[in-house]
């Protein structure tokens, strides 16, 4: 029989890229005491208001056949948080999606297909590849060094460009670095992206989770609103993935052109779920703020039992619920660390090497477990780089 090509772009991308972390959960699903540092789910439940906003909603017959573009509520909701950004915003500007994933797939969808290029920096975020493929398109990396706090440089991304491209996907905070582009760095690729008539989509799921410093947007900038379009959800900022919330804010025409994309995805989401997210964001609660200290915590407590492991430098993140660790010292790969961690140690990581090239030496560590787990990952991750280093030295 035959299948449609897009089975065949998407082929190498999809759980492959999670095959550590599969691996690991079906480990510990079956007994074996397995420490869990892949994925990016909080642990922190939903904050009870919003499990009581869903049920009442639900009781309410709030579970009926929504419309594309969105719920009134929601989207009057979404408008407020960001005229509060962008002076202007109406409802006209907003689609609502089940997630950030499915709202980055269909905005994609609506800007590029074969043979048009899609600008991304690198590391990236380990579905970004397929989200690009999946049009027809094809993916430029920008070099993301960590000698620039992995932050993307303006004259990267203008060697980087060709006639091709029509999109730059920026992800600021960005996973898994955990890099916040400044005002003026936002300011210079936003320059770049003007002269070469780029669009910019720009994946700001982490807003909420910066660790230090400020967060700053595109869509922020007057000059560059009108070619920006923001995709995120409530999944981290309320510690509720498995709500699948999300949305995208862009100019009028685009999203008049994608509601039928939309539409023929979709045709709505949820009526509960879009009640429950307008109370999320029209009633402030403290869950980013507790994850935000939690994760600084940790950050410190990987930072200080990993200072003296041989082969292993830790790159303390400016947002976001992941930290990156340079285990090329050891001597191995990343996907090789990641492999022996979970076969002699029980810990489970990811390996840089579903990030990107740009990650191949690095291995990522999610700060999403209690500090008691993160202590114990670290000393056993110290203790197989000491084997590796001296193995490595042994071989030499």
């Amino acid at each position: 029989m035959r299948y449609a090509s897009i089975t065949d772009r998407l082929a190498s991308l999809g759980s492959e890229k999670w095959a550590i972390h599969v691996e690991a959960r079906r480990r510990k699903d079956s007994g074996e005491p397995i420490i869990e540092l892949t994925i990016g789910e909080p642990d922190l439940p939903p904050h009870e208001m919003l499990i009581a906003e869903a049920t009442r909603a639900m009781l309410a017959g709030r579970h009926r056949y929504s419309n594309g573009r969105g719920e009134q509520i929601l989207l009057d909701a979404l408008m407020r948080k960001y005229a509060r950004r962008q002076p202007g915003v109406t409802r006209d500007n907003i689609l609502c999606f089940p997630g950030t994933q499915t709202a980055l797939f269909a905005v994609m969808l609506g800007l590029v297909e074969t043979g048009d290029a899609v600008l991304v920096g690198d590391p990236l975020y380990a579905t970004y590849e397929g989200v690009i493929r999946a049009t027809g398109a094809h993916q430029l990396t920008v070099p993301l060094r960590p000698e620039h706090g992995f932050h993307m440089q303006a004259a990267d991304l203008e060697r980087a460009i060709t006639p091709q491209c029509r999109v730059l996907l920026l992800n600021t905070p960005h996973n898994p670095t955990g890099a916040v582009l400044t005002a003026g760095e936002i300011a210079a690729i936003g320059e770049i992206c003007r002269r070469h008539d780029l669009w910019i989509v720009c994946d700001e799921v982490y807003e909420d989770l910066v660790l230090s410093g400020t967060f700053a947007s595109p869509f922020d900038d007057p000059q560059l609103a009108e070619r920006t379009i923001v995709c995120s959800s409530i999944s981290k900022s309320h510690a509720a993935p498995g709500f699948r919330s999300g949305w995208a804010i862009g100019p009028v025409e685009f999203t008049r052109r994608l509601l039928s994309v939309s539409e023929t995805m979709l045709f709505g989401g949820q009526p509960f779920i879009a009640d429950m997210t307008a109370h999320a964001l029209d009633n402030p609660v403290d869950t980013a703020a507790r994850m935000r200290q939690s994760y600084r915590r940790r950050v410190d407590l990987i930072v200080t039992a990993l200072a003296d492991a041989p082969g292993l430098v830790a790159f303390p993140p400016e947002a976001g619920m992941f930290i990156l660790v340079d285990v090329s010292g050891t001597g191995m790969s990343s996907a090789n660390f990641a492999r022996a961690l979970l076969d002699e140690e029980q810990v489970a990581v990811m390996p840089g090497s579903s990030f990107g090239a740009g990650a191949a030496d690095f291995i990522r560590i999610s700060l999403t477990v209690p500090d008691e787990a993160i202590d114990e990952a670290c000393r056993r991750m110290a203790a197989l780089a000491a084997r590796s280093t001296v193995r490595e030295a042994e071989r030499a």
